[in-house]
């Protein structure tokens, strides 16, 4: 088995933090990871209530082994509900990200919780050390939904792991065991896994994704604002997403003014959402999207995924 600081600090078997991807990583997601030895994670997005992470949190426990919850800084500006929510339910790990974290890690730490940060630049990184996360998420460009564009994982987490004390968990492209193996061999305690559990029989993704997902290559990703501009949401404009790419997105790619005002193009792209076209509804997925082969359980992944430890053995006796 893997001994990591993740390992040890929330008795995993490998060390592996499922995504908490909004949508597809609700309860029933994060329970699976967490009963196949990793720790699951509930993603928040910004209309969920407090009633809904209560509820989600306590599907996420049914294991009885350790989860977590993802929280968007920005949105607990508009809405702190939800944070109250998780200092009732006290999970063992919470993520906050994208914005101004400094007052929520501040409130998650003096209740006792351990935090983490998602950073997408050295920079990210330092000010998460500095506002007290206990594990610092560097997250590579590759990575699926929402975070930066500006460094990929490998050099980010080069770059962080000299710069920071703090434990560092590597996200983006990490999709099998061997780059379970890779980011381990360099120095970060863990993988911090969407993609590969996006098509798992236990996500929140619907049957028409999975097959289009499934059919999706490595180059078959696309990093925009386009999503967000045409529902009218308010990530930071610092924070574009990563998704499959569409005719949606590439007729909107570069027009996101024009695409702002546009109410049809808003009215066409909530339509298909209900409808699961995918040509202009999205689905979000990293560059590990390619390795997607079958649907599987995510006991499967996981058991893929602490394959590490054998080729970590192999690559030490060569």
């Amino acid at each position: 088995m893997i001994t990591t600081w993740l390992t040890r600090r929330f008795d995993l078997d490998v060390p592996v933090v499922g995504a908490p991807m909004a949508g597809p990583g609700e309860g029933t997601l994060a329970a699976a990871v967490s009963a196949a030895g990793g720790l699951g994670m509930v993603g928040v997005n910004a209309s969920r209530s407090a009633a809904w992470v209560r509820e989600q949190a306590q599907l996420a426990a049914a294991p009885g082994r350790a989860y977590g919850v993802g929280l968007m800084a920005w949105a607990l500006e508009r809405d702190p509900a939800p944070l109250e929510a998780v200092l009732e339910v006290r999970p063992a790990l919470v993520s906050v990200s994208f914005g101004a974290f400094e007052e929520p890690v501040r409130r998650l730490r003096e209740a006792g919780v351990t935090v983490a940060v998602q950073a997408g630049t050295l920079a990210d990184a330092l000010r998460a050390e500095r506002a007290g996360a206990d594990l610092v998420v560097a997250r590579g460009g590759e990575g699926g939904g929402h975070g930066r564009d500006e460094v990929a994982t490998l050099p980010l987490l080069q770059t962080v792991l000299e710069h920071v004390e703090v434990p560092v968990v590597a996200a983006g492209g990490v999709a099998t065991s061997r780059g379970l193996a890779a980011v381990l061999a360099a120095g970060a305690v863990g993988a911090w896994v969407g993609t590969a559990l996006l098509a798992c029989r236990e996500a929140g993704t619907s049957a028409r994704g999975r097959r289009r997902l499934l059919a999706a290559t490595d180059t078959s990703t696309t990093y925009d604002r386009v999503f967000d501009v045409a529902q009218r949401l308010g990530w930071p404009a610092e924070f574009g997403g990563r998704a499959l790419r569409n005719d949606f997105a590439e007729r909107w790619t570069g027009r996101l003014d024009e695409l702002g005002r546009d109410d049809d193009a808003a009215r066409q792209l909530a339509q298909a959402r209900a409808a699961e076209d995918y040509d202009t509804a999205y689905l979000y997925a990293g560059q590990g999207v390619g390795l997607l082969r079958e649907e599987r359980t995510v006991a499967d992944v996981m058991g893929e995924l602490a394959q590490a430890e054998a080729l970590l053995g192999r690559f030490a006796q060569d």
